[in-house]
């Protein structure tokens, strides 16, 4: 997209921001509230579209496209990885630009495109942006941000929003779900996988495919260095016990499991996913924080159309 080097390529556009007040643990009419008055103060035309609940969200998405396509517009979604999730993928099918205000608990994907986690920070970012493109993962069709994920992560998924519901919204819960999930034992998983032409057939608990460089590199994934475009991370652990994998956890959490041995780990652009016994089968991928049913093979890519996406200008680029 070609713009005038002396203002931002959005400059004037109106926003149309999809906000999900179950995202985060924060007071969502208070970020709507703030969020406009710095909007207002620079006479930027806005509307909202509120999600009520999850059901709501590809509807009030596609409200959104519909408004910023007809007027030139910039889609905004404000709420954690999921909703982003969410509305990016009707963006996706459209050519309108994508722009987010994190509102989440852990906010991967702003943060590794140097947004604010502050709302009013963010928002004022969001004038002085600049379009560019954002790569984005596929699991057959459905787009993920930030990761996607078979096995033990979409048990680990479904049991924390169940532990947020009845103890809040916080990262201690998160992490003290997934422990207790682990303790409880799983099954390993017999995998028949094909990556850039080369064959393999695995036996793992969980099958991790990363599109996020913050969130690989936090958990110490030596090839999150590499920044080579048009490629997905995977992660898989061999085949251990509960104690062994409560220290490959451990070592996640310390960004150290490039040093363990009980990991594999591999950069790919295209890759199929299958069980060795079942073929055709249904099953359970977590796919950025939202668990969904897909069918097998499951085929993993980096999409072939980036997201146009407002990115903060230096000055406004938060560094983790």
């Amino acid at each position: 997209m070609h713009s005038d080097s002396s203002r931002p390529d959005n400059g004037g556009a109106p926003f149309f921001i999809v906000l999900n007040i179950g995202s985060g643990h924060g007071d969502a009419n208070t970020a709507k509230t703030l969020i406009g008055a710095v909007l207002r103060e620079a006479g930027r035309h806005h509307e909202f579209f509120m999600v009520q609940n999850p059901d709501d969200i590809d509807a009030q998405a596609r409200r959104a496209v519909k408004a910023a396509s007809e007027q030139g517009g910039v889609v905004v979604a404000a709420g954690g990885d999921g909703t982003l999730n969410s509305v990016a993928q009707i963006v996706l099918e459209s050519d309108v630009t994508f722009a987010v205000l994190p509102q989440g608990t852990f906010n991967y994907f702003g943060r590794t495109h140097g947004i604010s986690t502050d709302t009013e920070a963010a928002t004022r970012a969001l004038l002085r942006a600049t379009a560019g493109p954002a790569q984005v993962g596929l699991v057959n069709d459905r787009l993920f941000l930030v990761n996607a994920s078979i096995g033990l992560y979409p048990r680990i998924f479904e049991n924390r929003e169940t532990d947020k519901k009845k103890f809040g919204r916080f990262r201690l819960v998160a992490l003290g779900s997934g422990l207790m999930t682990l303790l409880r034992g799983y099954r390993q998983m017999h995998l028949l996988i094909e990556r850039d032409g080369i064959s393999l057939a695995a036996r793992t608990a969980t099958l991790f495919v990363g599109n996020n460089p913050l969130q690989l590199q936090q958990l110490g994934i030596s090839e999150a260095d590499s920044e080579q475009p048009n490629q997905l991370i995977a992660v898989m652990p061999r085949p251990v016990g509960k104690l062994a994998m409560l220290g490959l956890v451990v070592q996640g959490m310390f960004g150290r499991l490039s040093e363990a041995k009980d990991v594999d780990s591999f950069a790919f652009n295209t890759m199929s996913v299958e069980f060795r016994t079942h073929r055709k089968r249904q099953l359970k991928v977590a796919i950025d924080g939202e668990v969904v049913w897909e069918t097998t093979p499951l085929v993993m890519r980096v999409s072939p159309k980036p997201l146009t996406m407002l990115l903060p200008a230096p000055e406004d680029r938060v560094v983790e």
